[in-house]
Order: C-alpha cells, then structure tokens, then sequence
C-alpha cells in the first residue's frame, strides 16, 4: 500500500483514502459524513498511509472499514477495542481508529470500553450513536431513551439509558468530546484533537437514523433549535448559549445551573478540559435536553502516560534486568537433567 507521500512527497487527498467498494447506508444517513470527514481528517495526519488502521465491531457503524482505503479490521461483535488494543500493542506506531455503534460498544463490548478507557491506551474510539440498534432492525440499545417505541420495547422502553460521556469520563478517559453529525468544521476538528492526544480518545457522534430513530437529536441538532439546546464547548472561554449567547452557566451548591449573563456578576463557567479533576467533565457531559443545554465539542483533554508507553517501558526494563536473552537460555539455567 504504499502511497505518493512515500514515493515522492505529494500530499495525500480524501480520494486516497475512499476505497473502491459502494457505500450501502440508507440515503441520509450521518453516517455519510462521519466517513467524509474521516477520510479528509486522514489527509492532514502525518503518519503514512500504511500506518493507518480502521477497526470495526458488528453494525451499521462497522461497515466504514470497507468503505476506507486504508488497512482495516472488520472484528466480531463488540469486540473491535480489544482487537484495536491489540494491534496497537503490537505496533504502538500505528494511527489506530476504532468505529462502533451504541449498541456495538455499549452493550456487548462495554466492558472492553472500560478498560480501554481506564488503560489509557492510544486509540481513537468513534461512536455512531443513533441511540437503537439499526442493522438487526429496531431494537433498544442501552443509549435508548426511556418511553421510545422500539421493536424490543413496544410499549415504550422502560430502561435508564447510558450518558456515553459520563461512562469514559468516569472509566478514566482523557479525552472525550461530542459532536453533532450536522457539523462537519466541528467534526474534522475533534478528530484531528483526537489523533493528536495520546491516550484514549472518544468522540460520540450525534448520528442520525433515518430509518428507525429519524429525528431523535432534531431538537439538539436542527437549525432552528440548536441555538437553545446545544452550547459549543471552546478552550478557555466562557460557556454560553442562545441566540444573542444571552445565558450561560454557573455552579451552584456543586451542580451546574443556567444563567442570564446580564443578571449575574461574574459571567459564565469559563471551560478548560485541560483540568486534570474530571468533576466538572463529567458534568458538563451529564447535561441533557430539556433541562439543559447539551455540550458539543471537547469537554475533556488531559495529558498523560499511554498505556503502550507503560507496557513496552516495563517490558524493555524487564529485558535489562534479566540475564537471559532467550527463552532457551531460561530453560537451560539451574538445575537439568537429561533423559535417556
């Protein structure tokens, strides 16, 4: 795979990294430009392409890899973390980028999700969240609303939905941002953020299905809503919202309230995901619609060790420490005996 970066110096564009196989997502899926914006984010990161892996689980989500000209994994259901820990382990030089769903993550491979997130090792985890299982036709995923109509749920569903956020900020992620399907300036810029950082990064997509949960973020993401019900999340600058940007936030007794700016002294919470105590990340990640605004963009990004750095450092003093330089030797040391 080797490309023209490598031969000669010309820069990569999004056509190198669109393979030749049809895209088959339903018309109007988000899906579209969470692959459009992959595929340019990919021109602009210095690794070769051949360095570069996609990673994907089971579901509508895991089809991008089939879709990126790049070396790619198409795992088993929910597991394509654990097989995205692996190959970084392996190569911690690869660019790795793990694609799943809500249901693909969420549910099956939650508990990969968690680790990889408590490890801290150096993968960017996209997450497709259309909050319903769309490949296998309709049914509840733990992102699911409480009271949505689904196939599993008819009635209604009746079960606490998980605040993707909340799980990685609180599993130990140090970096997770969410951003809208709708926005694709917004989109590109978290990925590059992403691939960037060193550790685990986590980007919930807002993404809508138009099949069987159509609509389900129109009132955070549509044009003339989200002024009121998103607030866009900026490094050292005061958290507003609304159309004149009008109201803000502050905390009050340790929880975030909203404010009119003109009626509080001080102004609004000013945000720095740089903040190593995650108590305010994970908060901000909490707010909902209605109650709240939801925030989009990076509420959390904080340096640290990766865990690949941690495992090949232990296992290169460990080669230092020993006297052995091979398994063979190992065998042969002490005490043998032969058998005749």
């Amino acid at each position: 795979m080797e490309t023209d970066i490598a031969k000669n110096g010309t820069p990569l564009t999004v056509k190198d990294f669109k393979s030749d196989q049809s895209v088959r997502w339903c018309p109007g899926c988000g899906d579209y430009m969470i692959l459009a914006m992959m595929q340019k984010a990919l021109t602009n990161m210095s690794p070769k392409k051949e360095n570069t892996l996609c990673v994907s689980g089971i579901g509508c989500s895991s089809r991008i890899t089939y879709y990126m000209d790049t070396y790619g994994i198409h795992s088993i259901h929910g597991r394509a973390i654990a097989v995205s820990t692996g190959a970084k382990l392996a190569n911690p030089d690869l660019n790795v980028w793990t694609f799943t769903g809500d249901g693909d993550c969420m549910a099956i491979g939650g508990n990969h999700f968690i680790h990889a997130c408590r490890r801290n090792i150096d993968l960017n985890i996209v997450i497709f969240n259309n909050k319903i299982y769309g490949m296998t036709k309709g049914q509840s995923s733990p992102t699911t609303p409480e009271g949505l109509k689904t196939k599993t749920a008819p009635e209604g569903s009746y079960e606490n939905p998980f605040n993707i956020g909340e799980i990685a900020i609180g599993a130990g992620a140090t970096f997770f941002a969410r951003v809208p399907d709708n926005n694709p300036k917004m989109m590109e810029d978290v990925m590059m953020q992403a691939y960037n950082h060193k550790g685990t990064s986590v980007i919930e997509v807002l993404q809508n299905c138009v099949i069987f949960t159509d609509g389900i973020h129109e009132q955070i993401t549509g044009k003339d809503t989200k002024d009121e019900n998103q607030v866009i999340l900026e490094q050292g600058k005061p958290i507003l919202f609304g159309k004149e940007k009008e109201k803000g936030l502050k905390i009050d007794r340790m929880r975030i309230k909203k404010i009119a700016i003109e009626d509080e002294i001080g102004g609004s919470l000013v945000h720095d995901a740089e903040d190593p105590d995650a108590l305010l990340h994970i908060a901000l990640a909490n707010m909902q619609y209605p109650d709240f605004p939801v925030a989009m963009g990076v509420i959390r990004k904080v340096a640290t060790k990766s865990f690949e750095e941690n495992v090949h450092g232990a296992i290169k003093a460990a080669k230092e420490r020993s006297s052995f330089n091979t398994a063979s030797d190992l065998f042969r040391s002490g005490n043998t005996w032969e058998v005749n």
